[in-house]
Order: structure tokens, then C-alpha cells, then sequence
């Protein structure tokens, strides 16, 4: 079972996003996700100041098996995007919640993180996919 950090949360398309308590959120793919992807060799990162829907493609991850749309956990506008990804793709591989972020998005007004999973619904959802 791939490594699920407890403080974060989760989509069932296997984005993480953590909540940086000042009305953003950093967001990436999880370990389960660049597991099955294999090693990256580009990340499509989403142009800074585009207003993204909950749901919606705004990046994409490129590995030597096949490329991955990223969709936005959230809506709201994104604010900050991972450059050491233009260089180093591989560090979605091997930082996935770390240097291996994304992107940053500042949560729309009205929009609340109840709608995603916890640690424990993610990897129940995991669970599920690989049986």
C-alpha cells in the first residue's frame, strides 16, 4: 500500500491537497497515483492566475507509460504553480507530498473541503480499485 499522510485530503482521482490555513491549498498527485504512472518526464503546470471549477482538468503529468490529466480538487483560482517541476518531473516520483506539488489554489468563496476524502476513505478507495 502506497504511503497516505493523514493530514491531507484526497479525490477519488487520486489529487491530494493540503489546506496552508490562509485560504489556499497545495495540491499533487498521491503516491498510489505516480506508482502506477512510473517515472515522469513532464508536468504540464497550469498558467497562474486561471479560475479553476472543482473537478476540472488544469494539468497534466507525463510519464514514460502514459500522460494523466490533474484535475482540480477544488474550485478557486490558482495562484502558484511548482517550477522546480519544469526542470526535475521527477520529483512528483520521489517527493509526491512534498517537492512534488503542483500547484496552488486560492479557495473560492463558498467552497469548503467537506466534499473530500480523508486518509482512510482514500485508501479504502484504493483498496477497492486494486481488487
Amino acid at each position: 500500500m502506497s504511503e497516505i499522510p493523514s493530514d491531507l485530503k484526497f479525490t477519488s482521482t487520486h489529487e491530494w491537497l493540503e489546506d496552508e490555513g490562509d485560504g489556499t491549498v497545495r495540491v499533487g498527485i498521491t503516491d498510489h497515483a505516480q506508482s502506477l504512472l512510473g517515472d515522469m518526464v513532464y508536468v504540464e503546470l497550469p498558467e497562474v492566475g486561471r479560475a479553476v471549477a472543482a473537478g476540472e482538468e488544469c494539468a497534466v503529468v507525463e510519464s514514460v507509460k502514459a500522460a494523466s490529466d490533474v484535475y482540480s480538487p477544488i474550485s478557486g483560482e490558482v495562484v502558484e504553480v511548482n517550477e522546480l517541476l519544469t526542470e526535475g518531473p521527477d520529483l512528483v516520483n520521489k517527493d509526491p507530498y512534498g517537492e512534488g506539488w503542483i500547484f496552488r489554489i486560492q479557495i473560492a468563496e463558498g467552497e469548503d473541503l467537506s466534499g473530500l476524502l480523508d486518509a482512510d476513505a482514500y485508501a479504502e478507495a484504493v483498496a477497492t480499485e486494486e481488487h
